[in-house]
């Protein structure tokens, strides 16, 4: 394991916290938590981020960081790396919960951005490709039918208000709701309607817990793969929109972290 020093040298970079005009601190050190490897190399390699061989993380844990300098932001991409068993993305819950919070831990970050691929709902609006920043967050498949303890299984959050980055990038916004299921059973369908979802993923409201706990802004960024009310089967959709949707995620992505590059958090 890395002693004390490595890790501190690890996570110190040459940004310095400066003010806005108004003298509020700016934006200085930002997390990306990607679950997909497929997600986050191209954004990785647009950013000019290079691995971490520091080890900032426990010994033995799959979690790999990007880090690197970007105009004035100390920029992290997380990606929860691969199952050492089957050797998949650690996608879900779990895997965003511990990676989250090991994050915070090592890395206090001013603000974190969640970004990945999701299912959009037609009946919403949705359409592959497009790009939401989520406004609410909630569970679908944490079903708990005892008073009170239903609404803490939901655990329905509103997001980090953001209505200078939706109006200055042109976003779609919508709510999100979020299982470990890739597939949509009856039980969750309802939940989902529920929720009053426009998408469907698999790690946002876990995130957010997580970022809540420790009271950190997250801001939610998803672009749909598949149209999960739609004709196609899901998983066929997913893969055949992978790679362009991809695309376009990291395009967002990347206008994020231009627009908020020198602000701070008031003027998001």
């Amino acid at each position: 394991m890395a002693s004390p020093e490595d890790m501190v040298e690890a996570v110190t970079e040459t940004t310095t916290t400066t003010n806005t005009d108004d003298g509020k601190p700016t934006i200085s050190t930002v997390v990306i938590i990607i679950a997909m490897q497929t997600e986050a190399l191209p954004l990785v390699n647009k950013l000019q981020l290079s691995q971490d061989h520091h080890f900032v993380f426990p010994e033995g844990v799959p979690w790999v960081r990007y880090h690197g300098v970007y105009k004035d932001l100390q920029v992290n991409i997380i990606w929860p790396g691969k199952d050492l068993l089957l050797g998949v993305d650690n996608i879900g819950t779990v895997s965003a919960s511990l990676v989250t919070y090991a994050s915070i831990q090592a890395l206090k970050p001013d603000l974190i951005i969640n970004a990945g691929t999701a299912g959009g709902f037609k009946a919403k609006g949705a359409c592959v490709g497009d790009v939401y920043l989520a406004s609410d967050v909630a569970f679908h498949d944490r079903r708990i039918p005892i008073p009170v303890f239903d609404q803490y299984g939901i655990g329905a959050r509103q997001t980090f208000s953001t209505p200078n980055l939706i109006k200055e990038l042109n976003l779609k916004v919508g709510k999100l709701s979020t299982g470990d299921s890739l597939d949509m059973s009856p039980h969750d369908e309802t939940s989902i309607l529920a929720n009053g979802a426009t998408i469907k993923d698999m790690e946002g409201a876990a995130v957010a817990y997580v970022a809540d706990l420790l009271s950190v802004p997250v801001v939610f960024i998803k672009a749909v793969t598949d149209i999960v009310d739609g004709e196609k089967p899901t998983t066929e959709e997913f893969l055949q929109n992978l790679v362009a949707v991809t695309a376009a995620l990291d395009q967002a992505v990347s206008q994020v972290v231009d627009f908020i590059n020198r602000k701070h958090l008031g003027e998001l």
